[in-house]
């Protein structure tokens, strides 16, 4: 049987429009709810989500997110068999800080308990990122690519679970106030570290968040992160930047990271609804395959 092969993610990936459209990528976007008001990642620009953010730092009314539901994947699995794809790819957001793995798994069982027959022409390949933002994002779109160019659904399969078992996100957070809210620190650490003015260097691989170091100062956020990638990061293998509302920083960390890795990022990922809940837009990093044992 000749493949076909379709590749679809959620919003948490970051993936720019521009590529989701000209790969045929499959974007299931996360509700979002602020106050009495509903609405969907992707809805709004990145300045328009970032303002909005920022605007609820000031009041009670903060962005909520929630997983997609099981629903919405039996509507998307039915869609795709109905159409002739013979391998669905999913590359979910981490497990282990949504429900929408567990819901897409959950679906796939409900859609071959109502459609038996499907089993021996429709596989649903599901793969648990592990992590956010790019470090999925950017496999998904190679993933599209390769399938594009007719590379088979296991290999596929094969390089974007390699490159999630090894792949993390670097990054420095220019303030504490959404660190503090989601419970990634303390109020009292929080409330220290902008009294001395301290920015966490954040890693999250394998789902695990953890702080890496801490920093004095805004403008020793970037050449750390860049020492911190030159360390950790696989000699010659791609990267790409993500970043927030801080467009000096941005530009600053690929002319730096340019010149001491000796190659550019392949692309900038700008946070959307799921790290930005968290962490803000004022946020700027590398995502890159480490080094096996690191």
């Amino acid at each position: 049987m000749v493949e076909k092969i379709q590749i679809m993610t959620d919003s948490g990936s970051d993936i720019p429009k521009a590529y989701e459209g000209k790969h045929g990528i499959r974007i299931l976007a996360f509700p979002i709810s602020v106050g009495e008001r509903s609405f969907y990642d992707r809805d709004m620009t990145d300045a328009e989500y970032y303002k909005l953010i920022l605007d609820s730092v000031k009041s009670s009314d903060f962005p909520k997110t929630a997983q997609v539901t099981v629903n919405t994947f039996i509507e998307a699995y039915t869609e795709y068999y109905n159409a002739g794809i013979t391998d669905l790819i999913y590359v979910a957001i981490a497990d282990l800080g949504s429900a929408t793995f567990s819901n897409a798994y959950m679906a796939r069982e409900h859609f071959f308990e109502e459609n038996p027959d499907a089993k021996s022409r429709f596989n649903i390949h599901l793969i648990d990122s592990g992590n956010y933002t790019g470090v999925y994002g950017w496999p998904v779109i190679q993933a599209a690519i390769k399938a594009e160019k007719g590379v088979p659904a296991a290999d596929i399969v094969d390089y974007v679970t390699d490159w999630c078992r090894y792949a993390e996100v670097n990054f420095g957070c220019y303030t504490l106030d959404f660190v503090k809210r989601s419970g990634r620190v303390s109020t009292a650490a929080a409330f220290v570290g902008e009294m001395l003015g301290l920015r966490p260097i954040i890693r999250i691989k394998q789902a695990v968040s953890t702080t890496t170091a801490k920093v004095r100062g805004d403008k020793t956020v970037v050449p750390k992160i860049v020492d911190v990638t030159a360390e950790r990061i696989i000699p010659g293998t791609p990267y790409v930047i993500i970043a927030g509302n801080d467009k000096a920083a941005e530009d600053d960390l690929a002319k730096l990271i340019t010149k001491r890795l000796g190659y550019p990022p392949e692309m900038v990922f700008y946070v959307g609804a799921a790290v930005a809940a968290n962490v803000g837009p004022c946020v700027v990093g590398t995502i890159f395959k480490a080094r096996p044992g690191l």
